[in-house]
């Protein structure tokens, strides 16, 4: 359980940080200078998604209790 929720506190950083390293990266191999906020607001918006689903699932086994 305590494992469950360290994944879940480090999922949202983790993924905006790699989504904008990400964009960094192919900022710096096409010249560009915004597609790190892109890809960091993608980066953000599948964490958040994978953070929802994780707590569906989470909740759905408390409801349906032991099985």
């Amino acid at each position: 359980m305590i494992g469950q929720c360290a994944s879940l506190a480090m999922l949202l950083p983790t993924s905006s940080l790699v989504g904008g390293a990400i964009g960094y990266l192919i900022d710096r191999a096409f010249g560009t200078h915004f597609l790190w906020i892109v890809f960091g607001a993608l980066g953000t918006a599948g964490g958040i998604v994978e953070l929802v689903r994780q707590l569906q699932r989470d909740t759905d086994r408390e409801t349906k209790g032991p099985s």
